[in-house]
């Protein structure tokens, strides 16, 4: 049985999503992969194009309530912002619980350039990160 991810953040739109797009494209084989929001809304169009730019499709994804998740058992539970880490400590089905925090694409504000050049820098630290932590065999890294 492979290990399964929840990431968490706040409104499931950005880093979550680009998380678990990642995850599942890259080392879907390894991993079951989740993504779900502390006050959910919709997928950021801008977490969908810098991911399309990479080769992975969120397109399809919805933004997800942390309480769909209520009482199913995780191996990993991450939380991607500060503010969905805050609520992490009432999520006792996960089996371990990981903090890595990203900057939040939804507040960046400038020219449109200047903020995808920034969403993409986001992208950028998700990926490099989900490949250092998981991209090792889930036999390596055992609950």
């Amino acid at each position: 049985m492979r290990p399964s991810i929840l990431f968490i953040c706040t409104q499931n739109a950005g880093r979550s999503q680009m998380a678990e797009g990642y995850l599942r494209a890259r080392y879907g084989d390894q991993y079951q992969v989740s993504s779900a929001g502390t006050d959910p809304t919709r997928v950021s169009r801008k977490a969908i194009l810098v991911m399309q730019e990479i080769g992975v499709d969120i397109s399809g994804h919805r933004s997800k309530s942390l309480d769909e998740f209520a009482g199913r058992e995780i191996d990993y539970a991450v939380t991607l912002c500060d503010r969905a880490r805050a609520v992490c400590p009432v999520f006792p089905w996960a089996k371990e619980i990981i903090h890595r925090s990203f900057p939040d694409p939804g507040t960046f504000q400038g020219p449109d350039e200047e903020v995808m050049d920034r969403v993409r820098n986001v992208r950028d630290e998700i990926t490099r990160w989900i490949d250092e932590y998981f991209g090792a065999a889930p036999a390596l890294r055992e609950i």
